[in-house]
């Protein structure tokens, strides 16, 4: 629901009470005003209802020790890094609305807090009862939340208040969305709570947009042979736009963000057997090293799919030039063995090349069908891949 549809706080709060009391208390006949509740949150009061559970039940956070508190941050330490400058970021768009960060691993522990209440606000207490690192606020310990429920749906989500399973938690409200690593795992989720605040449903897009930027900073620094940037043709480059994928020096992904998962409609290195370069696109792996070494300027490559993208390849960790087995533009692998079929191979690639992507235009240079290029460069796909 858009911050401008969404309906005053008293009806919102009432509406949020009768869905209680329909859903929870099992009062009525139907559920009705559960329709205004996201589903998620309904699944989530399910969970704990199917655990045992009652709203008046005491939550208690658990003190943390510190032995505990390292342990948490070292185990979650590259989270932690990528996401620093990012909380740091929030901390200052939103403090002015007495809401602060939390970040937490994929079980909904805490790993990392914004800049907190100080000590002369009213509300303190309660954001330093979550706001420690290594304590637990999954749904298992303190019910529905905003970080067990974007944990659980792996969605973003908002709730405000009376949302919250146990009473003694309906004093937050929170906004969260789940962290994707580079393999497509959900490994935490950004969190963004206040305490007996006004209502902020727009911060639901900020902690969709937040996390965003931390899981893409976490695909910046994989380990990889090459970073590619994919962009649809004419596309602006933002953050939730461009696609980032890591490929190592055989040609396998190792890596990806949202936004490549969904242009290129694969999960990519959560792939059975593993996914390669070559399943992806119509253009030999070498031409992408060899762009990343001259520092190209972005090329249009085509899809097996007959769709094409513009891709920015940069070099990663790796110093060296070329690709053990990869022939170059000569036709001759790296061990120094000239091949015919490679020198046909490495001539089709650089029409296409030339061409900038473009298959049909270098099918009619070589005098050749389109369909012969797609073959023969799909010959030179590395086998058992």
């Amino acid at each position: 629901m858009s911050a401008s549809a969404a309906p005053p706080p008293i009806e919102r709060s009432l509406a949020i009470a009768q869905a209680r009391r329909e859903l929870i208390e099992g009062d009525g006949p139907r559920p009705r005003a559960a329709a205004r509740v996201d589903p998620g949150i309904t699944r989530s009061w399910q969970r704990c209802l199917e655990a045992g559970r009652r709203p008046q039940q005491h939550v208690s956070f658990d003190p943390v020790s510190r032995t505990a508190s390292r342990d948490v941050t070292e185990c979650n330490r590259a989270l932690v890094t990528a996401a620093r400058p990012v909380i740091e970021r929030l901390s200052r768009a939103i403090a002015d609305t007495r809401y602060f960060a939390i970040l937490t691993d994929a079980r909904g522990i805490v790993v990392d807090v914004g800049t907190l209440p100080d000590g002369t606000d009213p509300a303190a207490r309660y954001a330093r009862d979550i706001g420690r690192i290594g304590v637990d606020l999954s749904e298992n310990a303190i019910g529905t939340s905003a970080i067990g429920t974007a944990l659980a749906e792996q969605e973003s989500v908002w709730l405000h208040r009376g949302e919250h399973f146990f009473d003694d938690t309906s004093v937050y409200s929170c906004a969260g969305a789940p962290l994707f690593g580079p393999r497509g795992d959900c490994i935490g989720m950004l969190d963004l709570t206040g305490v007996q605040v006004v209502e902020r449903p727009e911060l639901r897009h900020l902690a969709t947009m937040s996390a965003r930027s931390i899981e893409n900073l976490l695909v910046q620094r994989e380990p990889c042979e090459l970073l590619l940037r994919l962009l649809w043709p004419g596309c602006p480059s933002s953050e939730t736009t461009e696609g980032l994928l890591c490929i190592d020096a055989a040609g396998h992904v190792t890596g990806a963000n949202a936004a490549a998962r969904q242009m290129l409609h694969q999960p990519l290195a959560c792939h059975a057997g593993g996914l390669h370069f070559n399943d992806l696109f119509a253009l030999p792996l070498h031409m992408m090293f060899d762009a990343a070494r001259r520092g190209d300027a972005t090329l249009e490559v085509p899809l097996w799919s007959g769709l094409r993208v513009q891709v920015r390849a940069q070099r990663g960790g790796s110093e060296h030039g070329g690709v053990p087995g990869v022939p170059d533009m000569t036709g001759t692998a790296t061990d120094g063995r000239p091949r015919l079929r490679d020198v046909e191979t490495a001539l089709i690639r650089k029409a296409v090349n030339d061409a900038r992507g473009n298959v049909a235009e270098a099918a009619r240079t070589l005098g050749i069908s389109r369909a012969t290029v797609y073959r023969k460069l799909w010959r030179g796909r590395p086998t058992g891949d």
